[in-house]
């Protein structure tokens, strides 16, 4: 009788515990919540403090591309080169339309100085080399992201390598935003034929 009493004595404890414990419906995380978290999981992968402000479409685009492949004359996921990556993100994040390689890159920009580098310039490098040789794309706190020998990756312009190599930042002229965005405009597209 005494197991029969404590059999039921447990059973109406578990039964109360599960009753104090009921799961309440959690609130769907809001759209500013979720931009906040991923600004955050963003911010820790790159190592760049993602304010207010920042270029979630920049960042994400990076993040998406990080660790392909490197190939020389490749533009693709299987494998792409520096001015490639650059071009292609330009094409995305800024729906802009710019040079394909590194040098030609740079004669679309106003030169910049590292210490007045803002979110979106580009990183200009001469590598074992006399003129521009790669092209990476600033994104705050000193780092840039490019595709590297090693793949798309972020790395530090405080890196004893590209702090050694850096020749020059760079900001789209405005006149090439312009020429560009209106020679867009005026190429017929699927709609204009």
């Amino acid at each position: 009788m005494k197991k029969l009493a404590l059999a039921i004595a447990l059973f109406m404890s578990v039964l109360a515990a599960q009753a104090q414990t009921k799961s309440v419906p959690t609130p769907a995380v809001e759209s500013d919540d979720q931009e906040s978290l991923a600004k955050d999981y963003l911010s820790q992968i790159m190592g760049v403090a993602l304010s207010a402000t920042s270029n979630m479409k920049l960042f994400n685009f990076v993040h998406d591309w990080i660790g392909t492949p490197y190939r020389f004359g490749g533009s693709s996921r299987k494998g792409i080169d520096c001015s490639a990556f650059t071009k292609q993100l330009y094409s995305d994040v800024f729906n802009l339309t710019i040079r394909r390689s590194s040098r030609d890159i740079f004669s679309m920009v106003n030169p910049v100085g590292k210490d007045d580098l803002k979110e979106g310039d580009l990183v200009f490098f001469k590598i074992h080399s006399r003129s521009i040789s790669h092209v990476g794309i600033y994104l705050g706190n000193n780092r840039f992201a490019h595709a590297s020998s090693r793949g798309v990756a972020i790395s530090s312009l405080d890196d004893a390598y590209y702090s050694r190599y850096f020749y020059k930042g760079g900001r789209m002229l405005e006149s090439f935003k312009n020429e560009l965005t209106s020679s867009s405009a005026d190429q017929p597209g699927p709609d204009n034929n």
